[in-house]
């Protein structure tokens, strides 16, 4: 841990001791006073015992965050577009060994600061329900099953599988209902149903903590249902410890507890926040409410029995990470700092963004586009904007290739490229620019009228949406009031469309934008999301055929923002493709390739089933095509004929894979028992008899879905029953 508890003798300090008996041992040796200073997340050192100081914060949500140099990951609403769970593997892997290696090169030289520990609060894995939140970008979007098994992959890289200690501590968050508006979360209470808690809000975190095995969990700053998320005995002791049977810690966001008597109004002061936050499971204090225990122990609200049972989750997690173990008996204290930022992580940041991208409008096949174009323009304001490949919570790349950089990179030295910024990212009233939004349009078309074809990079940028405070001049506290493409954008793209010449549009973002005037018009369409470091070569990839894309949308993309419900309401009818019943702009899994991809001989492992059985569904997939590709088999579930409202569909099994032209395999998809019950008003599990319907493909199922998917049915033989 540092060099001067090499000679310590006490007990807790004895790797080969239980790991129960070293923390009973420490905890027998620590005043009150110490044992509160460890339950803020600034948490102090013990000189006498040799314990050095320690920062519970870091993130990495896509790369290890604020802590200087990383390799930076797509966002991970893009990670999310892969529908890769073996790629956010791969991912949180190559993250977790930057983040140890960075970690004990820091606390070589004696830096313990914020952002440089073994504790990451990742991944956010809140349902993205409503696409107006600034923080949907670090979301794995709006399905349930979708972000439970990303989230199952990430944590387990992040973690490690080694069987006495963990390579980091993922902390999920934020439990659990919680998506805005960010300008209330301090004071919002979000109504929900039973139903809509344990079908929507609840299966991804269940799935993390159970599947994934997290060692930990953040809370959110709202109420649910009137209890605060960081003391509600519904959530954090009824669910997520007895029914779930979790072990690890609890943390709560940061300022959640000050919460409780500021803005909830559920307390009157800081002790008894304090002292209700411990005595409901929540462990570690982001924030320094915490300091007031000392005050509710002398008042009688809370026993130094309750904290010991807190702190002891804290320090079992700290001796698991090998804090309180000679470096060499810790395998990942062995990691190479020479493994931060390397060739190899680079290279797997170009893969995962190539595997984000999504193309959603190819008419004509104007992509791929050749690289020997005489002439070709770049055009708009985040053509050449490192900002918007970054997204929020990044780490510091030592390089980034820009989306101009990667197409100049990519085009034949014979080709002339011709480059405009257009305009602003949106009016100059929020960027405080002095020159009028249009000035430069004139610039712009003339960059057009002289090319063969044009790239338009143009969308929004982590100046328009984001967290709480971090959006200037936002009235939204980081959310957006409108899903339109900013209308400077807007302008500037029919001027170009008007020169007539060929244009590809290329979006970043991190949720779901409207442009249906450029849905209708431009006939090619790409979202490259908040790509990463290198994003600007994959974007440039896509556009010039080196990689064939196979992005899918991990949310619905609306027509317009009267599509939704009210921002502020938590039920889910009307929300996400599991319940809207409007057709959208795109829907949920669209995304297009070059290759094409047939689905038939679609096979049920029984035609009727009986309680407690799975089912599994068999699909032959052909490439129909003369190019290789990935494709993403969808596999979407809906009951037949049932008077309790279910979904549309339910996304229940998916997989990533790659065929060679012409090539054909069958795949295998298991439906669990669990996945073909649905969920009553009260919230229960309920096995109804009755028909369902499975489809398979490369989609959402759709009544023109043509050799694009497979549909298949069956019978539960089930008696209704809880």
């Amino acid at each position: 841990m540092t060099p001067q508890t090499e000679d310590r003798q006490e007990p807790f300090w004895n790797p080969g001791l239980p790991l129960s008996e070293r923390v009973e041992d420490l905890l027998a040796r620590m005043t009150l006073e110490e044992k509160v200073s460890q339950m803020i997340h600034e948490a102090a050192a013990i000189p006498r015992l040799g314990i050095p100081a320690y920062n519970w914060w870091s993130e990495c949500i896509h790369g290890v965050a604020r802590a200087g140099i990383a390799t930076v990951f797509p966002q991970a609403i893009g990670l999310a577009a892969s529908w890769n769970t073996s790629l956010l593997r791969k991912t949180a892997e190559a993250i977790s060994n930057e983040a140890r290696a960075k970690h004990h090169e820091f606390v070589r030289h004696g830096d313990y600061s914020e952002y440089k520990g073994l504790t990451y609060w990742s991944p956010n894995i809140n349902i993205a329900r409503d696409p107006r939140w600034g923080r949907t970008q670090e979301t794995y979007g709006e399905d349930p099953y979708l972000t439970g098994r990303l989230a199952v992959a990430f944590i387990q890289g992040l973690q490690g599988s080694h069987p006495k200690y963990l390579k980091l501590i993922a902390t999920p968050k934020h439990y659990a209902v919680h998506s805005g508006p960010e300008s209330a979360r301090h004071t919002f209470d979000a109504t929900v149903s039973p139903k809509d808690l344990h079908e929507t809000y609840l299966p991804a975190f269940k799935a993390a903590m159970i599947e994934g095995g997290a060692a930990s969990i953040m809370g959110a700053y709202n109420r649910v249902n009137g209890e605060p998320c960081c003391a509600s005995i519904t959530l954090m002791q009824k669910i997520l410890r007895e029914t779930w049977g979790f072990k690890g810690y609890f943390v709560s966001d940061c300022g959640a507890i000050c919460d409780f008597h500021l803005n909830h109004k559920i307390t009157n002061r800081p002790p008894e926040s304090a002292a209700m936050a411990v005595r409901h499971g929540c462990d570690l204090n982001c924030g320094k409410v915490y300091s007031n225990l000392l005050l509710a122990v002398a008042e009688g609200l809370v026993s130094e029995d309750e904290i010991n049972t807190s702190l002891a989750r804290l320090l079992e997690a700290r001796m698991r990470l090998g804090m309180f173990d000679p470096p060499e008996r810790v395998p990942y204290a062995q990691i190479p700092y020479e493994i931060v930022d390397s060739p190899a992580h680079r290279q797997l940041a170009l893969e995962a963004s190539r595997e984000s991208i999504v193309l959603l409008k190819n008419d004509g096949g104007l992509l791929p586009l050749s690289k020997n174009l005489r002439n070709i323009a770049v055009i708009g304001p985040n053509a050449d904007d490192q900002h918007v490949l970054l997204g929020n919570y990044y780490g510091t790349p030592s390089q980034c290739t820009t989306i101009l950089a990667g197409i100049r990179h990519s085009i034949s030295a014979g080709t002339k490229l011709w480059y405009a910024q257009g305009c602003p990212v949106t009016s100059k009233k929020l960027l405080g620019i002095s020159q009028p939004d249009t000035h430069g349009f004139s610039e712009a078309v003339s960059a057009a009228e002289r090319a063969d074809a044009v790239i338009l990079a143009m969308g929004n940028s982590p100046a328009l949406e984001g967290e709480e405070g971090e959006v200037a001049d936002s009235d939204g506290g980081g959310d957006r009031a409108t899903l339109d493409l900013p209308e400077v954008q807007q302008n500037l793209m029919e001027l170009i469309y008007a020169t007539g010449k060929p244009i590809v549009l290329v979006l970043t973002g991190g949720s779901a934008i409207t442009f249906n005037w450029a849905a209708e018009h431009i006939p090619a369409i790409i979202m490259a999301w908040y790509p990463g470091e290198e994003g600007g070569r994959a974007v440039a990839d896509v556009l010039f055929g080196d990689y064939n894309p196979a992005g899918r949308l991990p949310m619905t993309f609306p027509k317009s923002i009267e599509q939704l419900p009210p921002f502020d309401e938590y039920c889910m009818m009307g929300r996400t493709y599991r319940y809207m019943e409007e057709e959208p702009l795109f829907p949920f899994g669209h995304g297009l390739s070059y290759s094409e991809f047939r689905y038939h001989k679609m096979e049920l492992s029984a035609p009727r089933l009986e309680p407690g059985q799975s089912l599994r569904v068999s699909v032959a997939v052909a490439n129909a095509s003369s190019r290789d590709g990935d494709e993403v088999a969808q596999c979407f579930l809906k009951h037949e004929h049932l008077s309790l409202r279910t979904p549309r569909w339910q996304l229940v099994g998916f997989e990533r894979f790659q065929l060679a032209a012409g090539e054909e395999k069958t795949i295998t998809m298991d439906i669990t028992s669990e996945q073909l019950s649905v969920i009553d008003e009260d919230g229960q599990i309920m096995f109804m008899p009755g028909e369902i319907t499975i489809a398979i493909g490369g989609r959402l199922p759709e009544k023109d879905a043509g050799q694009a998917m497979a549909f298949a049915k069956a019978t539960l033989c089930f008696p209704a029953q809880r």
